[in-house]
């Protein structure tokens, strides 16, 4: 379930007209490294992993709309970025990711 959420964020990126070429091209990489962080992740705590992919999922979809709500936006990424805290020592390459990735989509334009 999670490669599914996964592979349908790095769809919407890919096809997201709302994202500059560089950004997408940055995001895609992350995303690749989120895959490895997430499984590693759901090897322990399922739940966690869903929650940090869905959240991936949500700022994405607000983050490549047509027509940016920013309150919504800033809620997503806030939800991402607190869907990982508690893993600064356990998966800290994890943690980094996420928070390159909410960099990157706030810097995206939105």
């Amino acid at each position: 379930m999670i490669q599914d959420t996964l592979a349908q964020i790095e769809s919407k990126i890919e096809n997201a007209a709302a994202i500059k070429d560089e950004s997408k091209a940055e995001l895609l990489t992350l995303l690749s490294t989120l895959k490895t962080e997430i499984e590693a992740l759901a090897e322990t705590q399922g739940d966690h992993a869903e929650s940090i992919a869905g959240f991936v999922g949500v700022s994405a979809h607000e983050a490549t709309r047509p027509v940016k709500n920013p309150q919504l936006f800033r809620l997503s990424i806030d939800g991402l970025a607190a869907s990982v805290e508690g893993f600064e020592i356990t998966h800290p390459r994890l943690v980094e990711t996420v928070n390159y990735i909410c960099a990157v989509l706030t810097n995206a334009g939105v």
